[in-house]
């Protein structure tokens, strides 16, 4: 990931891009912000550090941009990309200055991300990192040891481990954590994608009903919120079918 500051015209590009004129930040609440950021990004937006300059939506933004790596600026940025993109194609609405969203597509290299030739959400993605053989051949006996552990702390160790594996593979792995009460394992992000992640190391198989409920959990988040369920011993049957349209999972 390169390492890229922010300048004025980037912020004046994004103005437009997410609508931050008079402080707004596209079409969000101030509910649905909070809860946007906190349940898709991980991210505390009404922290008192963000309001240096107001709390403002577009104000929180800015300093949000101002303050972290270029990793998360991008992360950010393409997460609320793609929540624009969803709304307005949903609302069958034209792109009004396609020359700007060439700009935002150039800016997104800039801060480390790899384009191709059209604008779609998933045209932006991070370019793929390498694991060494050292470091593979420390997950792999970190994965071997999990074996001799007992059965409630090899569940978080098997979450520890894939946090880790998916870290090391550039996908911003994210440990345990609650959303509106519901336990979720964690989540990843992969080819612009955010996926939600359920681990499994039981000495049984995961049954459809568990499958069931974790797509349910998914369907529950925002429209590009995708779901990966891994049993260190397989299922008793597979996910719902991907052909469907409101499948979003995917089991290993």
């Amino acid at each position: 990931m390169s390492t890229y500051t922010l300048k004025k015209l980037d912020f004046d590009l994004l103005d437009y891009i997410f609508e931050m004129g008079g402080g707004c930040v596209l079409d969000f609440s101030n509910q649905t912000y909070t809860d946007f950021f906190n349940d898709e990004l991980g991210i505390n937006i009404d922290d008192d550090r963000y309001c240096d300059k107001g709390k403002s939506k577009g104000k929180r933004l800015r300093s949000y941009l101002k303050q972290t790596k270029t990793e998360d600026v991008f992360r950010v940025l393409t997460s609320l990309w793609e929540y624009r993109e969803t709304k307005r194609k949903r609302a069958s609405i034209e792109e009004q200055k396609p020359e700007l969203v060439s700009e935002f597509n150039d800016l997104l290299v800039r801060l480390g991300g790899k384009a191709s030739a059209n604008t779609s959400k998933s045209s932006f993605v991070l370019h793929n990192e390498t694991i060494d053989e050292s470091t593979a051949k420390e997950l792999l006996k970190s994965l071997m040891e999990l074996a001799d552990k007992d059965p409630h702390p090899r569940g978080y160790a098997f979450e520890s481990f894939l946090k880790k594996l998916f870290d090391v593979s550039g996908m911003s792995g994210r440990a345990s954590f609650r959303v509106l009460g519901e336990q979720i394992d964690g989540s990843f992000e992969l080819d612009g994608e955010t996926y939600l992640l359920e681990a499994k190391w039981t000495n049984l198989q995961v049954s459809a009903a568990d499958l069931r409920s974790f797509n349910a959990k998914v369907q529950d988040k925002a429209a590009w919120s995708r779901g990966l369920f891994v049993s260190n011993s397989g299922f008793t049957a597979g996910p719902p079918s991907n052909n469907q349209a409101d499948s979003r999972i995917f089991a290993l």
